[in-house]
């Protein structure tokens, strides 16, 4: 699915605890998250910094967004 949204020219970015995967479908903006039963917090942590963790996978997200790419790029930290 990922491919064909971007055929019609709408950027997107593919959030996965496991980049192979994501390279396998053929995302080209990937961001690698936390884990598999939580992609986007960690419930160990306060919950401030829980919430400063999930704004900054958000922030990188949008970042690669804007980001012109060619062919498919994991955004690391």
């Amino acid at each position: 699915m990922v491919k064909e949204i971007e055929r019609a020219g709408i950027p997107v970015v593919h959030m996965c605890t496991v980049v192979p995967i994501s390279l396998t479908v053929g995302a080209n903006r990937i961001i690698p998250t936390i884990a598999i039963p939580h992609p986007l917090g960690n419930p160990s942590l306060e919950a401030i910094e829980e919430k400063l963790l999930r704004r900054k996978l958000v922030e990188k997200a949008l970042v690669a967004l804007e980001t012109e790419v060619d062919g498919q790029t994991v955004f690391e930290d």
